[in-house]
């Protein structure tokens, strides 16, 4: 079973197999080529979603499937029904399943017990659709990605801990700056670093960025989160600015998996300036979630 949750589980040429997939589909947009057509996918939303409903749903249309859009509610898993038997039921029906969740856990579950593939289209731990597009994003800026260093300024969130989980087999080397409660997940940081990955927790947002090739950062506060105030008081001093991005190196591309909130985690200048990607980088979710499809589906 193709199941796309974590990049742990993956193997390198699995990664780039996918990689490539996205590019040439990118360059290919409009062919009409429809190699799922027939099979329909059930997108399952706990949290509401711009990109990831959107990309996935044109991107399964235009592969020639069936987009299902699945809220919570319209399911009897707002009733009480197990995730397991939610599984269960829906593989009967469907070809493949995203999961867009509060918990990994959750995500975890229906993988066990749905006998069609299963994609993470987020949860609270991870967001690997997320960073298959921004890897794509920075190859199509900088070249491979390999050798490059990736710096993240601020909350050690699901794609923090993402882009930790990514780099050892990528080949680049990620240093991250958060403050002392948000740091990233301990165990998949110990993971990383004992398997040779290169990967640091940086003293401050300047140790981190100086010299960096990427330069990534999220929302501080994000969708569930109802410490809006402590938070935003952790993340002082840590907004990608003109000044920050000034220690990067003059070719350094920044990235926002988006929604912003412009002039907190970054400023404007920088967020509309030329190194920003970031309108790449949405697009971008589409290609590569299609070339997951495929991946998933066997089709490639």
């Amino acid at each position: 079973m193709r199941h796309f949750l974590d990049f742990r589980d993956l193997a390198i040429d699995d990664i780039t197999t996918i990689l490539a997939e996205a590019a040439r589909l990118k360059a290919a947009r409009g062919e009409h080529a429809q190699p799922l057509k027939g099979k329909s996918l059930a997108m399952i939303f706990e949290k509401n979603s711009t990109r990831t409903r959107v990309s996935f749903e044109v991107g399964m249309r235009e592969l020639g499937g069936n987009p299902l859009v699945l809220q919570k509610d319209d399911l009897q898993l707002g009733r009480g029904e197990t995730v397991a038997d939610t599984a269960r039921v829906l593989s009967r029906y469907v070809h493949a399943m995203m999961l867009r969740a509060y918990y990994h856990t959750t995500l975890q579950e229906l993988a066990q017990y749905s006998s069609v593939p299963v994609i993470n289209g987020l949860t609270d731990l991870l967001h690997p659709c997320q960073l298959m597009a921004d890897i794509l994003t920075i190859e199509e800026r900088l070249g491979s990605v390999r050798g490059k260093k990736v710096a993240w300024v601020g909350d050690g969130n699901n794609m923090a801990n993402t882009y930790i989980t990514v780099a050892e087999k990528m080949g680049f080397e990620l240093a991250l700056a958060c403050p002392d409660a948000y740091q990233p997940d301990e165990d998949i940081l110990e993971e990383a670093q004992a398997r040779g990955a290169k990967v640091r927790m940086a003293t401050s947002p300047q140790d981190a960025v100086t010299d960096a090739d990427v330069v990534v950062t999220d929302t501080w506060v994000s969708m569930g989160d109802d410490d809006t105030l402590t938070r935003k008081q952790a993340f002082y001093g840590y907004q990608v600015n003109d000044d920050l991005m000034k220690l990067a190196e003059s070719h350094a591309v920044f990235l926002h998996c988006l929604p912003a909130h412009r002039g907190e985690e970054v400023s404007d200048s920088v967020f509309d300036g030329k190194q920003s990607a970031v309108w790449d980088e949405a697009e971008n979710r589409l290609h590569t979630q299609k070339a997951i499809l495929l991946w998933c589906l066997e089709e490639i």
